[in-house]
């Protein structure tokens, strides 16, 4: 892709041998020696069993994990290519009962604190109790199994009832966060035909009260099979909601007499849907990607215990809302006997270190972020271990974008010198990481640490052939994983899903990124590919623009893109919003210059460097590289970009009146 010269990366982590001895994944693979006979030297000779031979793997883990079924599945998976395969088939089984089976007086199910509302903490009996009190209220309403429930509901432990409830009686569950607009909310749920509707009145975010039932009015008149409302009272307890359909407040729900309503789960076929999560919908309404009980419930099993390392006890924290995956991804830590620590509110307000806070006084063990937050806090030169006590904590993950070198050498000296750092990297499509951390690997600066078991990855030219180790290629997935989405809702042909994932290599997943394998088998993830940078038919990944620019502080954010004329040339300007008080004056622009030019090469220098007002994200977090392209090329906004998927749409405002200046 680049003709770089990088040099070898630093090691920062090497894991202690208490920890190679103790690691969930020590205890499956002394598992597979004795009751399998199966035997491995290494972590990638384990890898190549588990994708090598597929069903051996994905029955191991059903065995080693104990699954509860209420109906044996006849053969672990038929049809080996993508997408025409089953997996499990005939199995019974429930989420929700595997989360249960982990409930104990011994410690807390979940600890919750918001900008308004002090730590608390919830029993695992008083997670059950509200749990069938919820179940037992969609029975009485009518709710069938694959019936739909919808949220719009905060990072708080009303979603977390809400989804159990929702999985245990064998509805679907899909939700979104209350900073959604109306029009972005009925966009997702008005395909999945919603018969219940959870809500609050609003949420709180950078010390401001957000109130929402303005909106929710508009949402409710733009779903018609809403049939009933349940009502939160969030910001205001006192608050009330008036719409046309049947309203019923939380509060009543938990308070009814809850004589004989223990709590009991449906028996749901392993590919029944779970949950319905979507695309960012950035040109247009966002694809319903529909997960299953099985294949969700596999993988998360997989991923919290073997890669992640969850154990019964600890406390596991993610910063996400309900409208990105990694929420959905934190309920399952609870399958691992985790106790999971939520946080509602902005991660900067009142500044930098209200997480390393709640990390101080939840006891957090397992601390999950963004990548794009721990370079915020590496700007803002905070340094956690000077300022709270943060010796219960042993990983950080990190995700949602590539985490630049710059910040790996931060968190090993600002948080913890003997962390486990766990970049990881998947996506709404599988809800889970396809790459990621590995308790039995160590660190190296900038790297990913391995390939997920099971998850069969390789780097592809494009012609459809592995790249040598080391040289940048397409990331695809040659064989089929139980977490891949079993339909797109509405989708009846199956022909958006074809498109999506297998028409650029038939019968192989292409993801859509950048991948660089190395010789050790750790990863760089080295941008979207529908987003690489032609430049005179070398191709970049925007990621290794970015990663030379995090080390820049007067730049609060970039965004660069490369436009293609029809004379054969090409022009790629790079997009700076600075922070306060710095100004883009000839001496910064050199900087950069000379940053890039420095760590890569001459070609990832940009034609021309302009200041924006900001840089636009979609909802979910992500720069929007390729509408801004498709913007600055004059194509119609309606198939440039979708607006209501956006998170700051003003912010596209610079760009359409830049396109009216080009020629």
């Amino acid at each position: 892709m680049s003709d770089t010269n990088t040099p070898l990366p630093k090691l920062l982590w090497q894991p202690s041998a208490k920890l190679l001895r103790d690691c969930n994944l020590a205890r499956y693979t002394e598992w597979l020696a004795k009751e399998k006979n199966l035997y491995f030297d290494n972590y990638q000779a384990l890898w190549k069993w588990s994708t090598d031979h597929l069903e051996d793997f994905w029955e191991s883990l059903w065995d080693f994990f104990k699954i509860i079924h209420h109906a044996p599945y006849k053969q672990v998976l038929s049809g080996d290519h993508m997408p025409d395969y089953k997996w499990f088939e005939g199995a019974t089984l429930n989420y929700a009962e595997h989360i249960f089976r982990q409930k104990t007086n011994e410690r807390p199910a979940i600890i919750f604190q918001s900008e308004r509302h002090p730590l608390t903490e919830i029993s695992w009996a008083e997670l059950e109790d509200q749990t069938a009190s919820l179940a037992h209220f969609f029975r009485e309403s009518g709710l069938q199994p694959g019936d739909r429930v919808a949220a719009f509901l905060p990072n708080s432990p009303h979603a977390i009832v809400s989804v159990l409830a929702t999985m245990s009686v064998g509805a679907v569950w899909s939700s979104c966060s209350p900073d959604f607009g109306a029009a972005s909310v009925a966009d997702r749920f008005a395909q999945i035909q919603p018969r219940i509707f959870i809500a609050v009145d609003g949420y709180a975010y950078g010390g401001k009260a957000f109130d929402k039932r303005e909106t929710l009015q508009e949402i409710c008149a733009l779903l018609p099979s809403v049939e009933k409302v349940i009502f939160i009272p969030f910001l205001d307890e006192n608050a009330t909601l008036n719409i046309d359909q049947s309203v019923t407040r939380w509060s009543d729900i938990l308070t009814a007499s809850t004589k004989n309503r223990s709590l009991a789960f449906h028996p749901s076929a392993f590919s029944d849907p779970l949950w319905v999560l979507y695309s960012s919908g950035t040109t247009g309404i966002p694809k319903a990607i529909v997960h299953s009980h099985g294949g969700n419930l596999m993988e998360h099993l997989k991923y919290t215990q073997l890669h992640n390392d969850i154990r019964p006890g600890e406390r596991f924290f993610w910063y996400s809302t309900t409208g990105w995956m990694m929420w959905n991804f934190t309920v399952g830590a609870l399958l691992a006997g985790a106790t999971i620590v939520l946080y509602d509110g902005s991660p900067g307000y009142p500044d930098m270190n209200v997480l390393w806070e709640l990390a101080e006084k939840t006891r957090i063990t397992h601390f999950g972020t963004s990548a794009p937050f721990l370079v915020s806090c590496m700007k803002a030169g905070i340094s956690p271990r000077a300022d709270f006590d943060l010796s219960y904590l042993r990983s950080i993950g990190s995700t949602g974008s590539p985490l630049p070198p710059k910040a790996y050498a931060w968190v090993y000296e600002n948080i913890k010198s003997d962390l486990w750092l766990s970049s990881m990297a998947g996506g709404t499509d599988v809800c889970t990481a396809w790459v990621g951390g590995n308790p039995q690997l160590p660190v190296y600066q900038g790297e990913i640490q391995c390939l997920c078991l099971g998850c069969a990855m390789e780097s592809w030219d494009e012609a459809g052939y592995p790249v040598p180790a080391g040289e940048v290629g397409e990331m695809v997935v040659t064989r089929p994983m139980p977490s891949m989405p079993v339909f797109f809702w509405g989708d009846t042909d199956g022909s958006k899903y074809q498109a999506s994932y297998f028409e650029h290599y038939p019968k192989v997943w292409r993801h859509g990124d950048w991948i660089q394998i190395t010789e050790r088998n750790s990863l760089l993830i080295l941008g979207r590919s529908d987003a690489t940078l032609n430049r005179q038919g070398v191709r970049i990944g925007t990621a290794e623009i970015y990663r030379a620019l995090d080390q820049i502080t007067a730049l609060r954010d970039t965004l660069i893109i490369n436009l293609e004329r029809p004379d054969g040339s090409d022009w790629m300007p790079l997009f700076v919003a600075l922070n306060p008080g710095q100004i883009l004056t000839d001496e910064l622009k050199n900087k950069i210059k000379t940053a890039l030019r420095t760590a890569y090469s001459p070609r990832h220098v940009p034609d021309e460097i302009l200041e924006t007002p900001d840089i636009p994200y979609t909802i979910s977090g992500k720069k929007m590289e390729t509408p801004v392209k498709k913007v600055l090329q004059r194509k119609p906004l309606d198939k440039a970009y979708n607006r209501d998927s956006m998170r700051n749409p003003e912010a596209m405002e610079f760009f359409i009146e830049m396109a009216e200046g080009l020629v």
